[in-house]
């Protein structure tokens, strides 16, 4: 689908775009992300009708937009949280040639690397809502949409909102970037792991990582951390503490809120130990879903 002549066409027409190829309809949510009785509660709303002055972007483009939904796609938003963080990349993905203000005609399109090239998805912003509820991503912001379409365009890239209702980090960095990655296992980890991540901060790598167990089961440990969850590694630092140093790294929940509450977490003693300008450079004590 050409994105430019569809659009030209809508406009022309005085038409808001409606996608026949991932229509506003179960089809496209899947038989069994939801029980039956709710799949037929589901309504299709454009930003339009949810909001009365809807922006793509609003104050740019952050992590902290993310709010995850009903839909068990953490690997997919931890691995979009990580790509906020890098400018470069993210224009590729989410390119700047639309939104609700100029030239609005209800479609969009993202872009996605697939096979050795770079994918153009065309999607409605038709945005299924549950109960009033978004069943997809929601916005921290209520009038910034840029998360929820994204993730509709992947969804559509992937056949159905059930499709990405479980997946692997490393699968959605490739599919946002194009680039090569490398997995580390934490029981076996390279001695020299706390450099190799702060090398690869340096030099603006995409990062992320996931605990084991039962991705959907959301068991939070008694640690704050969450079992078969994604998570985006968004900073590793060395910093004077005591009479030495210490690696610590900083990690974003894609849920926007659920914290580690062990050492160097927000509330923790360790960082009454560190020095006022690093602890001021380095802590927001925020209920945000990110931790050192």
């Amino acid at each position: 689908q050409d994105f430019k002549e569809l659009r030209a066409l809508c406009l022309s027409q005085g038409l808001l775009f409606e996608d026949a190829t991932f229509p506003a309809h179960i089809s496209s949510i899947g038989p069994t992300l939801l029980p039956k009785e709710k799949l037929w509660q589901i309504q299709w709303k454009r930003p339009t009708e949810l909001q009365r002055n809807p922006h793509l972007i609003m104050d740019g483009v952050s992590r902290f937009d993310i709010m995850q939904g009903e839909i068990g796609d953490c690997w997919m938003l931890a691995a979009l949280g990580s790509l906020t963080l890098r400018k470069q990349f993210l224009e590729n993905v989410l390119p700047k040639d639309q939104g609700f203000q100029d030239d609005y005609a209800g479609i969009f399109h993202f872009r996605f690397w697939q096979y050795g090239e770079w994918v153009d998805v065309v999607i409605d912003d038709r945005l299924p809502l549950l109960n009033g509820r978004y069943l997809s991503v929601h916005p921290r912001t209520s009038n910034e949409f840029w998360p929820s379409l994204l993730e509709k365009a992947y969804a559509k890239l992937r056949g159905s909102y059930q499709n990405l209702n479980g997946g692997y980090l490393s699968d959605a960095l490739v599919d946002l970037t194009g680039g090569v990655q490398v997995q580390f296992s934490l029981k076996d980890p390279p001695p020299d792991l706390e450099e190799i991540l702060k090398a690869a901060d340096r030099s603006r790598c995409l990062m992320g990582c996931s605990t084991s167990g039962q991705a959907g089961r959301n068991i939070e440990l008694r640690n704050g951390i969450v079992q078969g969850h994604a998570y985006t590694v968004t900073g590793a630092v060395k910093i004077p503490y005591k009479n030495g140093w210490k690696h610590i790294i900083r990690i974003w929940n894609p849920w926007g809120h659920g914290e580690w509450k062990g050492p160097w977490s927000d509330d923790s003693p360790q960082w009454d130990r560190v020095e006022p300008q690093y602890r001021e450079a380095l802590l927001r004590n925020k209920d945000d879903g990110e931790f050192w």
